[in-house]
């Protein structure tokens, strides 16, 4: 691995960053007074975002995508992880999990996604399966040649502005040791498909305007063409398509840190306390060493991780690692610099008492901090038979 950036990757970290600096920091005082974003801003993000020719650029070229590889694109996450979660969804990153599109599927869901036509959702949530996906309840029975789903999934992000959501429902039950196993398939869901409905979710204290949604099946009919990969094959287009998903939680809580950060040491070299800068006591310029050094540690653990994936490297635990340590690394970064800015922290003011909630969902979604460990530790003890 190279310990640098390319002159091509830094040009897509400056562009990007300059994006979200000039573009997106200009409307997070509103998206947070309101927890809304206004049509002609996101459809204002989304052009620029086209006009860059970074829309849809965890695509491959082949499908109208910029082809950029999994550490571009971690970078771009990166820098897009500064700022506001509910503006830049319109940045335009669609789950690349659509590249399973085959036959029609291509026409109706693939391609327009990657133009920006048409948006998706990813819905695998429910409020008795969280972690436990094959729990979930939400079920696909055959009817000839359609499926008849009946169930809820919640916590839904993006679904409020998707013109279809990636669903994943149970399609049967396998008798284990360890009890039954729901069967899984992946179904692509239109809007206002009937028996299909997208409800408003619940108030988050975690980047406001980013809402959460429901989705209610009831008798709801879908053809077996809805299908995306083969039936019962959920958790294989899941292995192939979402795990490095936990990568950008890792990079965009790398991002959103080194702008915490940029206020607290800004401020430990302005705000004066008995005569001196406050960088200069122990109490405090001891936070800030401490801060950049886990910073540094979640950037490189997460880019290596992107890297193993385009050198085709096993990198299930690396990406855990990654994800694990950079959303709890986000926590105290945040904490210490609230703390450095003694009470003007909590006050809606500055951003920081935003960032601090913003960051208690990254320890949650994509896999728990607990799952992390799961995941990491399983990885450590199969090799040795445990």
């Amino acid at each position: 691995m190279q310990f640098g950036l390319t002159e091509e990757q830094e040009m897509i970290v400056s562009t990007v960053r300059r994006f979200v600096e000039e573009e997106i920091y200009p409307h997070e005082r509103e998206v947070e007074r309101t927890g809304t974003v206004r049509p002609e801003v996101a459809e204002a993000i989304k052009a620029k975002t086209q006009e860059l020719g970074f829309y849809a650029c965890n695509f491959p070229e082949e499908v109208g995508g910029a082809g950029l590889s999994h550490l571009e694109f971690a970078l771009v996450e990166r820098e897009l992880g500064r700022g506001s979660m509910a503006l830049t969804h319109f940045f335009g990153r669609p789950q690349n999990i659509l590249m399973a599109c085959e036959g029609e599927q291509r026409e109706r869901y693939l391609l327009p996604a990657v133009r920006g036509e048409r948006m998706d959702a990813l819905a695998m949530t429910e409020p008795d399966a969280g972690s436990d996906v094959r729990g979930m309840k939400c079920f696909a029975k055959r009817d000839g040649d359609d499926w008849i789903v009946n169930g809820t999934k919640h916590f839904i992000s993006g679904a409020d502005h998707a013109d279809f959501v990636i669903c994943f429902i149970a399609t049967g039950e396998d008798q284990t040791p360890k009890g039954p196993k729901k069967r899984i398939t992946a179904f692509l869901v239109d809007r206002g498909h009937p028996g299909f409905e997208i409800a408003d979710g619940y108030e988050s204290v975690s980047h406001r305007g980013y809402k959460n949604m429901i989705l209610r099946f009831e008798d709801c009919r879908l053809p077996n063409s809805a299908v995306l990969g083969e039936v019962d094959g959920g958790f294989a287009v899941m292995n192939e398509w979402l795990y490095a998903t936990r990568i950008t939680v890792a990079t965009m809580a790398v991002g959103r840190a080194r702008r915490v950060f940029d206020m607290g040491l800004a401020y430990a070299a302005e705000r004066e306390q008995f005569g001196q800068k406050i960088g200069k006591f122990q109490g405090v310029g001891f936070k800030l060493a401490d801060m950049i050094t886990e910073i540094d540690a979640a950037d490189w653990l997460t880019l290596a991780s992107a890297w193993r994936l385009d050198q085709n490297l096993p990198a299930n635990r690396e990406i855990a690692s990654a994800k694990l340590y950079a959303s709890e690394m986000l926590a105290r970064v945040t904490d210490e610099t609230i703390a450095i800015h003694g009470g003007m922290g909590l006050m809606n003011d500055l951003p920081l008492e935003r960032f601090w909630r913003d960051a208690r969902v990254e320890r949650i979604w994509d896999g728990t901090s607990e799952i992390q460990r799961h995941i990491i530790s399983r990885e450590l003890l199969r090799p040795l038979g445990a």
